[in-house]
């Protein structure tokens, strides 16, 4: 069986997927080795990223995704990143299925990211701040959406037609929403209840000293050391949660670079997605003051999430 986008898009609606998510990261049975990361280089070109991220499940399933990631690619108006997953038989190893990869990662991580907001978010929260117009945004919006009451979206890219075009797609679907200018950026960051960031940037986007009390951040772009999309004062104002400890702490310039500059320890992660889904702990509610507590979720991705949708796919095409 092999899966284009669309099929694996209708296949994985979001109910379904992040139900499937938190029961992956409650089982123990899971097997996920931290992914492997191999660097190439392209001649004339920034570096290509080749991920291999395994998962299974003893006598159930056992899958693979193979990402290739390569920036160059933007001045060829090719995507960057292209990607399949490859489902097989946990007690035969016989292939199931191969899914294009590049929307089942899309979904699962929005996913993931509207997961932790039903844990780590108020569960009045209906205004967020999409900072990214790209795939993921538009992925993004919809995962939170479905576990929040949201009904007013802002959204800022470095590219303002990036943002106009997200928005009359929102607003075709009778969703209000509006653009974000690069001035209104800080006055809407300290308003909204949750900000969600799907950047490559190498840079600090939100800056910890703008959040106002109660708002949730959710941290999906920066998937390398010398990447991050907010800065050390957000670190030390937020409760920080992570999808996988291992992960976090050594891919992710969100974590790595505040660590190093002696402003975050690694000890101050309070929970990590498999603590909470499991009950080890409560997410905000368990937090001081849960009301006007801020929270920062930070995913790298996790190879059970993409085990986990891609075994969702291939149930609902049996």
């Amino acid at each position: 069986m092999q899966l284009n986008a669309e099929q694996v898009r209708d296949a994985l609606p979001w109910p379904s997927l992040i139900e499937a998510l938190t029961d992956v990261f409650a089982r123990e049975d899971v097997c996920s080795p931290v992914r492997h990361h191999h660097f190439m280089n392209v001649p004339g070109e920034p570096e290509a990223t080749l991920l291999l991220m395994p998962a299974w499940i003893e006598g159930e399933y056992l899958g693979v995704k193979q990402v290739n990631v390569f920036p160059g690619n933007n001045s060829r108006h090719l995507p960057g990143l292209s990607s399949h997953y490859l489902l097989s038989c946990g007690k035969t190893g016989q292939p199931l299925g191969l899914f294009e990869g590049n929307e089942l990662t899309a979904r699962r991580t929005a996913a993931a990211s509207a997961l932790a907001s039903r844990l780590l978010s108020r569960e009045n929260a209906n205004s967020l701040l999409m900072v990214g117009a790209g795939r993921m945004g538009r992925r993004l919006i919809p995962a939170h959406m479905s576990v929040r009451p949201i009904n007013r979206i802002h959204v800022w890219d470095r590219n303002e037609a990036a943002s106009r075009e997200l928005v009359a797609e929102l607003k075709a679907a009778d969703i209000d929403a509006k653009v974000c200018r690069d001035d209104r950026l800080q006055h809407v960051a300290g308003e909204v209840d949750i900000i969600s960031c799907a950047t490559l940037a190498t840079e600090p986007v939100i800056l910890g000293d703008w959040l106002n009390p109660g708002v949730h951040l959710d941290l999906i772009g920066s998937f390398t050391p010398s990447m991050r999309e907010t800065d050390n004062r957000a670190l030390q104002r937020c409760d920080v949660f992570v999808d996988t400890r291992a992960g976090a702490l050594s891919e992710t310039g969100d974590l790595i670079i505040p660590i190093n500059q002696g402003a975050f320890r690694p000890e101050a992660i309070v929970a990590e997605l498999s603590e909470l889904c499991r009950g080890q702990h409560a997410g905000r509610a368990a937090l001081a003051n849960p009301a006007e507590a801020m929270t920062i979720f930070k995913s790298v991705g996790d190879s059970r999430e993409d085990l986990a949708a891609a075994i969702l796919v291939h149930r609902n095409q049996r």
